[in-house]
């Protein structure tokens, strides 16, 4: 039999040949970072027209907020590279409630990629190599720092967190299990997410995935571990999916966290609720309690229910567990009731990127909602310089009538980007916030530099 013989010489080549092209590849990057700034400069050096100049204010926003820097910190890339320009381009992309901005090519015409720093869109192929090469635990850190900034600047202010299993539709071709988002829909492919927010504020700390390997326990520790790094006393109010014994007892033993969790309607727990003594606190309504230990296990817990209606036959009982002290009535009346405030972020916000995923890799899709964070948080800065009604509008239509719908000109004037607005409503009270932009952030300490935009600065006109 004949046998291969490696020819040296061949191989000597083919190395060569290895490293020309790694030295190639390397140059290549090298001079598209160093073009860019170019590309961008002389793209801004004209004047452009088009709808999307409301998107602008967000770069104000995202510079009090310090979100250049947590972008950095998840790229491990420096000012002048291009990777954290591509991050900065699926936020603003959360912020307009699009996925698809890649495909549409008519917005580079409108000045959205010079808002990135970029003088062209990012391919979806470019997104995917991004998110993919960053791991999950990079994307946690950039939401527990991003957490710390928001608790610092007074976004959470209440003691009651809520934390919601999420689940979101996905179209991944991975064959995997279907499951039933609400009990009368049909099963579907979903992924499992998990939220925690503040229910005074209604604004998000964090967000999680379940995994085949993170089930609810794990991932709702994982999460809390987050929220302590903004409140480490708080009272959780969780879901049914949370009534765990390993969840229960992690809590209760290795945090300061006070919980209160409706107990999932066993056969074990109907019988409690029928064998108490119940106190009638008003018609139609009486509450129990009692010491409640799962199956097998001696750790004791305060099991509270409730009694509604005022014959036998239309009693409806509703059992939770607690490691709080606090009153039945304030526990149940008063605090639970806040739990659905989560409910209303979905509803609000979930159209920045928390009700879609086409992909079930965990790199990816931790990146895209930690980015989305970044969007909703600078939104939630924005929201509150509006005037009421309109600082209730949701993410879609505040990206309908003020990111997407407002007619201006971009154009350079030195060293300062300008951004004119021609029928911007005067009710939002816009002008008293970003006119004379500059001098406003150097009175509140910020340097009005915008790094991403070549340390360009920013500013409005309104006409």
């Amino acid at each position: 039999k004949k046998t291969h013989v490696l020819n040296p010489k061949n191989e000597k080549k083919r190395k060569e040949i290895e490293i020309q092209t790694s030295k190639r590849d390397k140059e290549n990057i090298k001079i598209d970072t160093l073009s860019l700034e170019r590309n961008f400069r002389e793209l801004i050096s004209r004047k452009i027209s088009g709808t999307l100049v409301g998107l602008w204010f967000l770069v104000v926003e995202h510079l009090r907020l310090g979100s250049w820097d947590l972008i950095k910190g998840y790229t491990g890339c420096s000012d002048a590279d291009i990777e954290p320009r591509i991050a900065m381009q699926l936020v603003n992309e959360s912020a307009m409630c699009s996925n698809r901005v890649r495909k549409s090519n008519y917005i580079a015409h409108q000045g959205f990629e010079l808002l990135n720093g970029l003088g062209f869109l990012v391919t979806d192929q470019q997104v995917h190599d991004l998110l993919n090469k960053h791991t999950v635990s990079q994307a946690e850190s950039l939401q527990e720092t991003l957490a710390a900034i928001r608790h610092n600047n007074g976004h959470y202010q209440g003691n009651l967190i809520a934390i919601d299993p999420h689940r979101i539709v996905s179209t991944t071709q991975r064959i995997m299990p279907q499951k039933k988002k609400q009990p009368e829909e049909p099963s579907r492919k979903v992924l499992q997410t998990f939220f925690a927010l503040d229910t005074q504020t209604g604004q998000p700390i964090g967000c999680g995935i379940g995994s085949p390997g993170v089930n609810t326990t794990k991932a709702t520790i994982e999460l809390l571990n987050m929220v302590k790094t903004v409140n480490k006393n708080a009272l959780i109010l969780a879901d049914k999916e949370h009534f765990t014994e390993n969840l229960v007892r992690d809590i209760d033993q290795n945090s300061d966290f006070e919980l209160l969790i409706p107990a999932i309607s066993t056969e074990r727990i109907r019988k409690i609720e029928r064998s108490l003594t119940y106190q009638r606190q008003w018609a139609g309504y009486a509450t129990a309690e009692m010491m409640f230990n799962f199956e097998k296990r001696k750790e004791k817990y305060r099991l509270i229910c409730q009694r509604e209606g005022e014959t036998t036959k239309d009693y409806v009982y509703k059992s939770f567990l607690t490691l709080s002290n606090k009153p039945i009535i304030e526990l149940l009346c008063d605090c639970y009731q806040e739990r659905w405030s989560i409910e209303e972020f979905f509803n609000f916000d979930g159209a920045m990127g928390f009700d879609r995923a086409s992909t079930f890799n965990l790199n990816v899709r931790y990146g895209k909602m930690s980015l989305a964070l970044l969007a909703q948080a600078a939104t939630y800065e924005l929201r509150k310089k509006l005037p009421k009604p309109y600082n209730r509008w949701n993410s879609i239509h505040l990206a309908q009538a003020l990111f997407t719908k407002i007619d201006g000109d971009i154009r350079v004037e030195d060293d300062t980007i300008i951004i004119t607005c021609y029928n911007a409503p005067d009710e939002l009270n816009l002008q008293n916030n970003y006119q004379n932009l500059p001098a406003r952030l150097k009175s509140e300490g910020i340097n009005p530099q915008i790094p991403w935009l070549y340390n360009f600065k920013l500013d409005f006109r309104f006409k």
